[in-house]
Order: C-alpha cells, then structure tokens, then sequence
C-alpha cells in the first residue's frame, strides 16, 4: 500500500505541467524561472491558500523568510480573515487585502488544490490589475481557472487532495532546498549577526 501510493505521488510529480504566457516548460526550467522571480523580487512575497494549501503556504513563507532572507508574508490574521469574511464574503479575504497592500515591487504565490476557490482566483485578479507577477500551483481538472492565472503556472493533474499537496510541497521544498546552498554561508553570517544584537 505505502509503496503503491508513493509511487502515484512519483508519477504526480513526474507528470506535473508547468506553464507560462508563451507555452509548456520543463519542471526544472519552471522552478527555476520561479527562483529569479523571486530573486529579483524588491518587496514582499505574499503566498496565500486555504485549509491544507494554506499549511503549506505559511511553511513555505517561513522557509523563504528564514532559509532564504526574503520578505514574506501570509494573510492569515484569525482577526483580519474572520472580519473580512463576515462583512464582505470569504471570497475576497486575500483580494481586499493585497488591493490594499500589493505594490508593484511585490509577487504573489497562490496555491489551489482545486484551482477553482473564489478567493484564490480573486487574489490573482487583484495581481494582475496592480501587474504584479503571480505563480500558482493547481491540480485536479486540466481547465481549472487558476491554471492559467500566473506569470508561472504549476499544474498537478490529479483528483485526490493528498497527492496534490503532497506534490505542491515537495515543489516548493525542492526550491527552497536547491537555492539555499548557494546562499547557506550568507545565511550563517546573517543569523549570527542577528543573534549577538
């Protein structure tokens, strides 16, 4: 059984379709074209998702500030959310807030396992009208909305929520893991200046 299903997760990742505005790319030319993103990125990288995307949101936001030393942040305030979707729609709790925060300078990661949560697609919207880059991470249906929403696009083609986050998180790791290294000596030196403050 463990076997047979970490097979299906190999074969999700193996099979994942990466695109942009001119067409397919590799994964590697994907997570690559990912990483100058965010290298080149001069303000803040906003990542946001719900229920189990949203784990993995906040844990790659944590990796990008802490691993990598670049400014990040979720939208998950319990205060925030719980007013915005109360007063004006759960649909817009992340376009409210990056309407009012995004700045051009800014880059916006959005992770749907579906590709279809209305507040996702929303965020997205907001991105483009501010034309700040987006890079997002679908599955499910191959005409999901969300596919085609980004600057990058990351597409699992499954229907079983466990192995599109699974494959969205090993994604987003695998980034973070092959850009640290040639950053770790700096990272060291950081930390330590920091902690003698």
């Amino acid at each position: 059984m463990f076997q047979s299903r970490l097979e299906a997760l190999n074969r999700s990742l193996d099979e994942c379709v990466v695109t942009d505005s001119a067409g397919a790319l590799t994964v590697d030319q994907g997570l690559g074209r990912t990483a100058k993103l965010i290298q080149s990125c001069r303000g803040i990288v906003y990542v946001i998702g719900n229920g189990g995307s949203a784990g993995i949101a906040s844990h790659f936001s944590n990796d990008l500030m802490k691993a990598l030393h670049v400014p990040s942040q979720t939208l998950y305030d319990s205060n925030v959310v719980t007013c915005l979707s109360n007063d004006i729609g759960y649909e817009h709790v992340f376009s409210y807030q990056l309407h009012k925060l995004l700045k051009p300078s800014d880059l916006l990661v959005a992770i749907s396992s579906s590709g279809k949560s209305a507040n996702i697609l929303n965020a997205t919207r907001v991105a483009a009208e501010q034309r700040v880059p987006a890079i997002t991470l679908s599955g499910f249906l191959p005409d999901n909305p969300l596919r085609t929403s980004g600057a990058l696009n990351f597409w699992v083609g499954k229907t079983d929520y466990g192995l599109v986050e699974s494959a969205h998180f090993f994604l987003l790791h695998t980034l973070v893991d092959l850009w640290k290294p040639y950053l770790g000596t700096l990272d060291a030196k950081n930390d330590r200046a920091f902690a003698a403050h």
